[in-house]
């Protein structure tokens, strides 16, 4: 999978990087004082990660915790991301860190009790609140976290911290480590969906939609928590129907009563991401659409357009028997 393994200098007697090492035994191992002095110093094209994919393992310096934007989780309570990880093993043609980061070399970073201080000096920081804190901004949560070990080093936290909630985003099935854990009322493994024909032509490399949904039941067999994405919807003329075949497949595969929310998005850009993707996918089905920028630099469908695609898909999740509190929309003000 990795080309070259690069590690830095202090972490050299990490037991995590042994373990990691174990893994990838056909990997060039090179060691360098950090990892920032080679990853993203020179552009390296978005997909060389086809052929060449090198892996960095660091430890994070500065800020770890980070304001989320307004409409990014669940309404009325503060959310915050963690940085985890940088890059991602799969390619969905409009994944914005192909215009956010000179590489997509991934990067983990080990530091995970200097992360969990973080988490815990902004929760003290809000005392009378429910702080959210999500995984999944720069990397997906789930798909190397059996390797990373990192679930097991914040559920401690968590389990500590019931005011505290955690969403794992992921487009993974790699359930390996979560179903280990002991379920917490406060930690959500939240999945990104899309209808069968965006997940071949679009979200390239990801698992299938029929294997996400069976990992969705897994984890609810196992009593985790679970939340939903359907972000980003890309227009077509047979979005509907096809979204409805998803919400069926859904119904029929789990306990959608059981689900904690749903969340609605369009597909989004900024401009320079946009750009990106151009470049890499001139003929992507997801360009068929008309797309405006707005003065905050975003590319996405005009507002009307925007409105009538996520009120008659949440009409049509409502109609296969969600709770309309359980369904927000992701980015729209």
């Amino acid at each position: 999978m990795f080309d070259t393994i690069f590690i830095e200098n202090e972490l050299k007697k990490n037991p995590r990087v042994d373990s990691i090492l174990s893994r990838f035994k056909n990997s060039k191992v090179k060691y360098l004082e950090r990892y920032d002095s080679v990853w993203g110093r020179v552009k390296k094209p978005y997909l060389s990660k086809r052929t060449n994919l090198n892996l960095f393992l660091a430890n994070k310096k500065g800020q770890l915790v980070k304001e989320a934007p307004n409409a990014y989780g669940v309404e009325g309570e503060k959310h915050f991301y963690f940085i985890h990880a940088f890059n991602c093993i799969y390619e969905c043609q409009y994944c914005y860190l192909q215009g956010y980061f000179n590489s997509p070399d991934v990067v983990l970073f080990l530091n995970h009790d200097e992360i969990a201080n973080q988490m815990q000096t902004v929760l003290d920081q809000h005392p009378e609140e429910t702080v959210w804190f999500h995984a999944g901004e720069f990397s997906d949560s789930l798909a190397l976290s059996h390797i990373t070990g990192e679930l097991e080093a914040y559920w401690d936290f968590f389990e500590k911290n019931p005011r505290a909630k955690l969403e794992l985003r992921t487009k993974s099935v790699n359930l390996k480590r979560l179903v280990h854990l002991k379920p917490l009322d406060n930690v959500y493994a939240s999945f990104s969906l899309s209808p069968e024909s965006a997940t071949k032509d679009i979200d390239l490399k990801t698992p299938p939609l029929k294997a996400r949904i069976a990992a969705i039941r897994k984890a609810q067999k196992n009593g985790h928590k679970i939340g939903i994405h359907f972000d980003p919807v890309i227009y077509k003329e047979s979005v509907f129907e096809e979204y409805n075949n998803l919400f069926s497949s859904l119904n029929d595969g789990i306990n959608l009563n059981e689900v904690s929310y749903f969340s609605l998005g369009v597909v989004r850009f900024t401009s320079q991401v946009y750009n990106e993707a151009k470049r890499n996918y001139p003929s992507s089905p997801m360009f068929a659409a008309q797309f405006i920028k707005s003065s905050e630099d975003i590319v996405r469908y005009p507002r009307t357009m925007r409105a009538w695609i996520l009120n008659k898909l949440k009409d049509q999740l409502i109609g296969h028997g969600v709770k309309e509190g359980k369904v927000y929309l992701c980015m729209e003000d």
